[in-house]
């Protein structure tokens, strides 16, 4: 798929393998470039176990209470 519009500055798009974190209420996405704390996006994809592609921003300074990934503010979601 041709995106329609080029990514704004800072966003990129990964696929991996959702996850429940080590923490309570964190939830990452495993994939082949390192895993990232999910923060935001449609919850009724983002599901443990669930294959999926994300489009939004790293935010590795952000300081969460999850000790697991870099956190990723998730702009969009879908089905990989």
């Amino acid at each position: 798929m041709i995106p329609t519009n080029p990514p704004a500055k800072g966003e990129m798009t990964v696929t991996g393998t959702v996850e429940d974190g080590v923490e309570q209420g964190c939830t990452v996405l495993r994939t082949p470039v390192g895993v990232f704390l999910l923060l935001g996006g449609d919850r009724t994809l983002i599901g443990e176990g669930n294959r999926v592609t994300v489009r939004g921003r790293a935010e590795p300074d952000l300081l969460t209470t999850c000790q697991q990934g870099t956190p990723f503010h998730v702009l969009e979601v879908r089905a990989a």
